[in-house]
């Protein structure tokens, strides 16, 4: 009993210690962010990910490293064009694992910068090595100059998606989908129903793949000065190796990373200090100045109950509670003014996301501007719980749209059998069995399915009418399940404006009857939890002795022992010369779901 106990007092002691470490760490980064002296040059690292969001409980925020996420970068190179103790950026590139609508986002920020008059860099030691480098090389080509290191390649391919079809497998499994779907391009379950692209999913993700490749292509041959024209031949030439890509125009010089640094030092002075953006950040007003705008995200799977962030995974779900009482504690804050709704999204539960939708509505009926703001993204509930705002604002490459619902479930009876397994049961009523798996839909039961369909497709696609002031007969035309880029979006209605946070600030002041320039400070809701929040809602049963509290102390406990590891402060297990775990991070790290590897 008091080993428990023990056990208990021990982790909660660790999570306050790595919470006040993370405080301590931050005011000494304050400090250091606001002593940075003249000639500085930033860097900045663009081969660990950014995350979208990350909760600001102190204990979460220990454990990242203190990284910036994206609102915070994009924030803090804004703050650098403008402070005359810096002239430089320099950035580190190679495997960036971002999606388009985040490349696009650092990308504009980038270019900015660049605008003001400082001198952006960026190097990396392969742009893909036997494998691909687009996302990567893309998000390069908004520096000044590139420079590749001489044993380098340049992965420029080209864009391909893939996807994988179980039919097959189900069937010798003994397992059978009982699925269907409004309309023809929701194409979610068609992985389990099909052994390959129905006609409607393969123009959907030609359509898409070829926007986004527009997009990229006339990126790289803008940002080289090679014209549009040659978009093609370039990556049809593709991969390129060390010198040619010197040749092509692609990159300034072949270079290692401490001769990329003597170049800058030679440019402005032996003298002038090479300063991390996190580090530079810590001295920037994140959070702005000015009317009170609050920040709420919704990122991640849409679910019913509260959102949940893994820390060590990085996996975030936009629960519906969460979510709504965001909205609403906004709503009764008198200082707020108005809402930015942040959404990065796959979609998920219906009824989670039109309890959201909901609070979106509530909101602007209580004379609350919301402007919702597209991450890589938004799609089917996603697109739900953003449909209703005065405005929308999505990246030429966010994934929105999905306008429509599938369900059904697998039969595996069959499985059972193989395997000598063999069930029986009661019922009380005609639909009992409705939701076994073990069974098939009787008639009765198979109709309310369907009407369980229609009532969801009807309902999103009036709301989307209604949300976007479209004829109803539109909406049905440019629904059906499928999935845009935020360009083609554009075109449809959907959005209202192609950018990212800054086009989004720009609506907010245009709601707000502000000038172009006016100061806006966020306030995030929720608020961040405080340590003890954290560990009581991790240890619901911490003030008993339950073996269910003692087995979720250890599981945490196992989690920061990998926290650790992972931040060095323990020894990890790696040998020399090893492979990684997954082969797959010596590729392009873009989420196949958004830019397809080669």
């Amino acid at each position: 009993m008091r080993s428990r106990g023990r056990a208990l007092l021990i982790v909660l002691i660790v999570l306050l210690l790595l919470g006040f470490a993370g405080v301590v760490i931050g005011l000494l980064l304050v400090g250091r962010g606001k002593s940075i002296p003249g000639e500085t040059i930033l860097e900045l690292d663009l081969t660990q990910p950014i995350a979208e969001y990350v909760p600001g409980d102190v204990f979460t925020r220990s454990l990242i490293d203190h990284r910036l996420d994206l609102r915070e970068v994009v924030r803090a190179l804004e703050e650098a064009a403008q402070d005359d103790g810096v002239v430089a950026l320099l950035a580190r590139l190679g495997s960036v694992p971002m999606g388009l609508a985040q490349i696009q986002e650092i990308r504009t920020a980038i270019e900015a910068f660049s605008t003001s008059g400082k001198k952006t860099v960026a190097y990396a030691d392969t742009f893909g090595e036997w494998g691909p480098g687009n996302g990567s090389y893309y998000l390069a080509t908004a520096f000044d100059e590139i420079y590749l290191q001489p044993s380098g390649d340049i992965g420029l391919t080209g864009l391909l998606y893939q996807t994988s079809f179980l039919r097959g497998t189900l069937e010798k499994l003994g397992i059978e989908p009982r699925m269907d779907h409004r309309s023809e391009y929701k194409n979610a379950m068609n992985s389990l129903t099909e052994t390959e692209y129905t006609e409607p999913h393969e123009e959907a993700m030609q359509v898409l793949v070829d926007s986004q490749f527009e997009q990229i292509s006339a990126g790289v041959t803008s940002g080289r000065g090679l014209g549009i024209e040659r978009a093609v031949d370039l990556f049809d030439r593709g991969p390129y190796l060390g010198q040619e890509a010197v040749d092509a125009g692609l990159v300034d010089g072949l270079a290692y990373r401490d001769e990329v640094y003597q170049k800058l030092r030679d440019e402005f002075g032996e003298e002038g200090p090479f300063v991390g953006l996190s580090t530079y950040a810590g001295g920037v007003e994140l959070l702005g100045k000015g009317e009170t705008v609050a920040l709420i995200y919704g990122v991640g799977a849409v679910m019913r109950g509260e959102s949940d962030y893994d820390p060590f995974t990085g996996d975030q779900v936009m629960g519906s509670e969460t979510v709504s009482k965001a909205f609403r504690d906004a709503v009764d804050d008198p200082r707020v003014k108005a809402i930015l709704f942040r959404v990065d999204s796959p979609g998920g539960s219906y009824v989670a996301s039109d309890s959201i939708w909901r609070e979106t509505v509530r909101a602007r009926e209580a004379g609350k501007p919301v402007v919702v703001s597209m991450g890589n993204i938004a799609g089917s509930g996603g697109y739900f719980v953003a449909m209703a705002a005065d405005a929308i604002i999505a990246q030429p490459g966010t994934i929105t749209g999905s306008i429509g619902v599938y369900g059904g479930k697998l039969l595996n009876r069959n499985l059972w059998d193989k395997l000598g397994i063999s069930f029986d049961d009661v019922a009380t009523s005609a639909n009992s069995r409705m939701w076994s798996s073990l069974d098939d839909y009787t008639e009765q039961g198979f109709e309310r399915f369907q009407d369980s369909l229609d009532r969801i497709y009807d309902d999103f696609t009036a709301k989307v009418a209604e949300g976007r002031d479209l004829p109803l007969e539109t909406v049905r035309e440019i629904a059906k399940g499928r999935i845009w880029t935020g360009a083609m979006a554009k075109e449809l209605g959907l959005v209202d404006e192609v950018g990212g946070y800054p086009a989004a600030m720009a609506k907010i002041r245009e709601a707000l009857d502000l000038d172009e320039d006016a100061g806006i400070r966020f306030k995030i809701f929720p608020r961040a939890k405080s340590a003890f929040e954290f560990f009581v809602d991790r240890f619901p049963g911490a003030g008993s002795t339950s073996p269910e509290g003692i087995d979720e102390a250890l599981r945490v406990t196992r989690a920061l022992t990998r926290a650790l590891r992972t931040a060095g402060l323990l020894e990890p297990h790696y040998g020399p010369l090893s492979m990684p775990a997954n082969a797959a991070v010596l590729l392009d790290e873009l989420p196949a779901s958004v830019l397809a590897r080669r």
